[in-house]
């Protein structure tokens, strides 16, 4: 099960605390004691494994290590060891006790979240004039302590939407090495899934339906991931015969429902779900006859968009779109 929402909390390391400690060397009884360690610090690094937050489950506290008191003979005490969490690129982190929200866009990135507590001061550093063997030293400052929301959002060139059922997962596995389930009933597809075609990510959204932007059947958990993707692959199956058209715009009126344009404007968010760039696919075309065929591209080229026919079981006119995604590929570079 695909875990896109945890909340979890972090909590640095602190400080460890400095040391109180003199010289037994006759004739040189000064203060020794060594300042502590500075507790680790914690970090969020991005990759593309999707499933990552699933870490967080059941583990929903986290805390770097202390860093180690101060010792005798002006020896610090060592600095905690930092801890480095793996998220998907894609996850928004909303620090729930700042109020400072961060993302993580590109595997690599590595974000500091909490900072490790400062090492207290031993005796040492205490010294004077007129305080020549102080027994003062410094405890070690907290590390910073936060509760934290980790929402995953998509990052996708293409994302492949439409109703259960019309072929997204058949097309994906057929142009990538994903691995998705695919079968003849609806809502195979549970979770998102990812696949690499040379340099472009697509990915394949599960089944949308009437009544999604309020919940209905896979509801809002998905049309969010949908909002990161970069340009809509909308597929739509020839079985649905003469309603073609019409089930198109009920998808996309389920987009501009959740997501609509004059809302994003108004926040200067990027272009809304029903902006984006999109292509529409037909599919199963081996289900119908040549006329109806003809006769549904006419209806659809109204829409001045790019449209593709395709069927699993036609090689031409699966090489015919992947040498579209070529194009799109080079357009991008």
């Amino acid at each position: 099960m695909l875990i896109d929402d945890v909340t979890i909390k972090v909590k640095a390391g602190n400080g460890g605390r400095g040391s109180v400690a003199f010289n037994n060397i006759k004739m040189n009884l000064g203060p020794t004691g060594a300042d502590g360690g500075n507790g680790g610090d914690i970090y969020f690094e991005g990759v593309s494994d999707l499933g990552t937050l699933s870490q967080f489950r059941y583990k929903k506290r986290l805390a770097a290590e202390n860093g180690e008191n101060g010792k005798k003979q002006f020896n610090d005490g060592t600095n905690g060891k930092d801890l480095i969490l793996k998220i998907p690129i894609g996850t928004v982190v909303y620090n729930l006790s700042s109020g400072k929200n961060l993302e993580i866009m590109e595997i690599g990135q590595r974000l500091l979240i909490a900072k490790g507590g400062r090492g207290g001061k031993g005796n040492f550093k205490f010294r004077s004039s007129t305080n020549t063997s102080p027994t003062e030293f410094q405890e070690g400052a907290p590390g910073e302590e936060y509760k934290l929301r980790l929402e995953l959002k998509l990052i996708a060139d293409i994302g492949f939407i439409g109703l259960p059922n019309v072929g997204k997962s058949s097309l994906l596995n057929e142009l990538t090495d994903a691995k998705s389930k695919v079968a003849n009933y609806l809502f195979t597809t549970l979770e998102p899934n990812l696949g690499v075609y040379y340099e472009l990510i697509l990915a394949d959204i599960p089944g949308l339906i009437e009544g999604a932007s309020n919940g209905k059947g896979l509801g809002i958990k998905f049309l969010r991931h949908i909002k990161r993707t970069k340009m809509l692959a909308h597929l739509v199956s020839f079985e649905n015969g003469e309603e073609m058209i019409s089930v198109y715009k009920k998808i996309r009126k389920e987009l501009e429902k959740y997501d609509p344009v004059k809302s994003l404007r108004d926040h200067g968010a990027g272009p809304s779900l029903t902006e984006k760039d999109e292509l529409i696919i037909l599919t199963k075309t081996d289900v119908t006859d040549e006329e109806t065929i003809k006769k549904i591209i006419k209806e659809f080229k109204k829409l001045k968009k790019p449209i593709f026919t395709i069927s699993l079981y036609d090689d031409a006119s699966i090489k015919t779109f992947s040498d579209l995604l070529i194009k799109i590929l080079k357009s991008h570079t």
